[in-house]
């Protein structure tokens, strides 16, 4: 082989290794790509976010439950059917006036009956007392025994305590027939009417309500301070209210009642407020925001209610680290604000944290983030 033609033939050679290495690790790079393609589609998929950074200038913002200062639920004490009704759904009433007559047949009958035993307790112990004297009398004479004259005694006094007896049943009985008149227990407005005229009343406690009244002129509202607040709210201080139908209107209110100790499942404590609401502008039932005036600027963590996890180590966030490993995280929960919630330790401010996380996320599995949420500041 001349040399012309040998190194002609060493390049060939050359050229055909270079081009099987190329096409090697063409194919080696597309399998390393399709490998990572499948692992990552093998990974759960989750979207997370950022905890919401808020700061409070100095009012505690809380929902409260507003309830009437006097609440009352009006039953039956005696079984009938009702006669008539002098009140309805929106009536103001005063103490003492008559609301409803039960009319009360059955019960009628036993007092009519209670009375005509009374009389004959009483006719049989005006006897027996009359017997006793006159053997009294007999007894000096020594014409009767003082055997006799005890059995007699004994006989009248026997007689007295059925007497009263038959007397204490036509009081209780009497007392049930006054009820046949249902009357206001205090001033208010009845709110309810749950029974119309015939038909049947049963007493209660296994009866059902038939009027309901409460007294609206003052309010109470009730809020449940978180623990890491609870501090800053004392007994004789105001809050603003706000309530839907009035947007834009601030109500003053005064703390009066401060629970003793904190709610051992939510970590709160309860916090009574009186609200003078003698213009009627709230109505009890309505959902209220409640601003209290504490000291001091603090910065919270704010995040939706979806992202929780309710386990028996108690509640819990699913967070993300760099390398996409999730991490199960206990937190102290704050204020509820119905679609978010606030965080009160527990959670870093730069926390990424999964939104909607499945009862099957585990600690320490990896996963892939397909979006990230922005969460927006809500009132």
């Amino acid at each position: 082989m001349t040399p012309s033609l040998k190194k002609t033939f060493i390049l060939a050679l050359l050229a055909m290794v270079l081009l099987a290495g190329a096409g090697i690790f063409k194919r080696r790079h597309h399998l390393d790509e399709l490998k990572k393609e499948a692992q990552a589609t093998s990974l759960r998929q989750v979207i997370a976010f950022n905890p919401l950074i808020e700061s409070s200038t100095g009012i505690l913002e809380l929902p409260g439950d507003v309830v009437a200062f006097k609440d009352a639920a009006l039953y039956a004490r005696s079984p009938g059917y009702l006669r008539k009704w002098y009140a309805d759904i929106g009536t103001e009433v005063k103490a003492g006036d008559p609301i409803a007559r039960i009319e009360t047949p059955e019960l009628d009958q036993e007092v009519l009956q209670a009375e005509s035993d009374l009389a004959a307790a009483k006719a049989n112990y005006d006897l027996a007392q009359t017997t006793a004297v006159r053997w009294q009398s007999l007894v000096k004479t020594r014409t009767v025994s003082e055997q006799d004259l005890e059995n007699k005694l004994g006989d009248a006094a026997a007689k007295k305590a059925i007497l009263g007896s038959a007397r204490a049943h036509l009081r209780q009985l009497l007392a049930l027939q006054s009820f046949e008149q249902i009357r206001a227990p205090f001033d208010g407005t009845l709110s309810a009417r749950n029974v119309d005229i015939g038909d049947l009343v049963e007493a209660a406690p296994s009866g059902r309500e038939l009027f309901h009244l409460v007294d609206s002129s003052k309010l109470r509202i009730y809020v449940q301070v978180p623990q890491a607040q609870a501090n800053g709210v004392k007994v004789g201080m105001h809050a603003d209210l706000a309530v839907p139908e009035h947007p834009g209107s601030r109500f003053n209110a005064e703390v009066i009642r401060i629970a003793g100790g904190l709610d051992p499942k939510s970590r709160t404590v309860l916090v009574e407020l009186l609200f003078d609401n003698a213009t009627h502008a709230i109505h009890p039932g309505d959902y209220a925001s409640v601003g209290f005036r504490v000291k001091g600027e603090s910065t919270r963590l704010r995040i939706p209610i979806t992202a929780l996890i309710f386990r028996g180590d108690g509640l819990q966030v699913a967070t993300v680290d760099p390398g996409h490993h999730v991490h199960l995280v206990t937190v102290v929960p704050g204020r509820d604000f119905g679609k978010s919630l606030e965080v009160l330790s527990g959670l870093d401010e730069h926390a990424s944290v999964i939104d909607n996380p499945p009862d099957s996320i585990t600690e320490g599995e990896q996963v892939a983030i397909a979006a990230v949420r922005k969460l927006k500041a809500e009132p």
